[in-house]
């Protein structure tokens, strides 16, 4: 029997019995669309998060105050006052750091900006002039803030859009004075819509001196970050090393084990937020997975039901002619026919799913959430479809070849 026959002679198996048919692969579909689903917004969620990470330049180095943290009894290690104001005057020697282009320090925390009767709960940052270059943000009104400011502990100010409108409205912010914390400080510039760069919200956000921030403010003498960039990728490393090696230096560090601070590249956070979704996109995949073992088990069940109901046709066409292996191979095809026919409704409606999902997390969470199919997850829709097919349909398929013609066509 040619492969084409046996492919007719399932499919018209299949026609009789279109509402069983319908309701066999309804498992398979749901399970191959959570598949698709899982990996096209884990897709997603890595590719939103690598953009936002890579927003800061990959020849950024940042430092961290604390012991890195290797678990979450050691969370409590990363708050430290390790970095502070003599730390950052030796990173800014030549002869110590050869590659550093720039250097910035930065203090930020949460805190409630007030004008007249309105408030608005914000970030503030404390910064220099270079945050501008850094983060690549141009004052839609007024201007940054200038060396001048972090030098005198100016009292003034850079507003984002959403702290513009939420205490201003549609009135005009230039020289009018916010109090934070206690302290007036001058809006000399409003930022545009800028929102996410590399997990910061500018737009919720003020920006201000940080002599200013850390005296007035947050009565603090330590850094919450020290932001470096290398002059090129290719002294990047170089640059960790001499960074590493200065504040060692500076604070009497012999082992390294004993670093009271800890230095992060764009690139160390990619590669590790990679492994974390990839881990948990792997999980949630192998959660969904366990609709397609129930929707193959329901497969497996029909088509044993259909073996003896078709009792009689099986020994028909053995007695025509028909050999075990033409049997086999038609059951098997009908089981493979419902599998592959749910994988490619089930991939074509987790691409819709996931398209949809991706539109309306955008809107709600305002992130420039791009819609992900990778191939790898078509190609394993279809591939575990056929799979289940295979697996579910061979017992069925063997049971109705090993059937006898005489006792198939005395069967009631």
């Amino acid at each position: 029997m040619t492969l084409n026959y046996s492919l007719t002679t399932a499919f018209r198996g299949l026609e009789t019995n279109r509402s069983r048919a319908v309701l066999t692969i309804l498992g398979i579909v749901i399970g191959i669309t959570a598949i698709i689903m899982v990996m096209a917004v884990g897709q997603g969620a890595q590719n939103l998060i690598v953009s936002q990470l890579q927003g800061l330049g990959t020849k950024t180095v940042i430092v961290i105050p604390g012991r890195e943290p290797t678990g979450p009894s050691d969370i409590a290690q990363s708050f430290s006052d390790s970095l502070k104001e003599r730390d950052l005057d030796f990173l800014k020697r030549r002869e110590n750091v050869p590659g550093l282009s720039r250097i910035m320090p930065l203090v930020f925390g949460g805190e409630t900006a007030a004008y007249e009767s309105e408030t608005y709960r914000m970030t503030l940052f404390g910064g220099t002039e270079l945050a501008a270059e850094i983060f690549d943000l141009v004052p839609s009104e007024g201007e940054f803030i200038a060396e001048s400011d972090v030098r005198g502990r100016a009292d003034v100010a850079v507003i984002g859009t959403k702290v513009k409108e939420e205490l201003f409205g549609a009135a005009d912010a230039l020289g009018r004075r916010i109090k934070v914390k206690g302290r007036n400080l001058r809006v000399i510039g409003v930022l545009p819509s800028k929102g996410q760069v590399s997990f910061f919200n500018f737009d919720e956000a003020v920006l201000m001196p940080y002599t200013t921030a850390q005296q007035y403010i947050f009565g603090i003498k330590y850094f919450h970050r020290l932001l470096i960039e290398a002059q090129s990728e290719a002294v990047l490393d170089e640059t960790v090393g001499d960074v590493k090696r200065t504040l060692r230096e500076a604070h009497g560090i012999t082992d390294p084990e004993k670093d009271d601070f800890f230095v992060q590249t764009q690139t160390d956070l990619v590669a590790r937020l990679s492994v974390v979704t990839d881990i948990l996109t792997l999980l949630l995949v192998s959660v969904a997975a366990i609709s397609l073992v129930v929707g193959g088990i329901g497969i497996m069940n029909i088509m044993l039901v259909s073996v003896t109901e078709r009792t009689r046709e099986i020994g028909l066409r053995k007695a025509l002619g028909a050999t075990g292996r033409d049997i086999l191979t038609q059951f098997l095809l009908e089981a493979v026919m419902l599998t592959v026919t749910g994988g490619v409704i089930g991939v074509l409606l987790g691409a819709l799913l996931s398209l949809a999902t991706s539109v309306v997390l955008s809107q709600v969470l305002a992130l420039d959430w791009g819609f992900a199919l990778p191939l790898s997850a078509i190609a394993l829709g279809f591939g575990v479809s056929a799979l289940v097919g295979l697996v579910f349909g061979i017992y069925p398929a063997r049971k109705a070849s090993h059937k006898s013609p005489i006792e198939a066509l005395r069967y009631e």
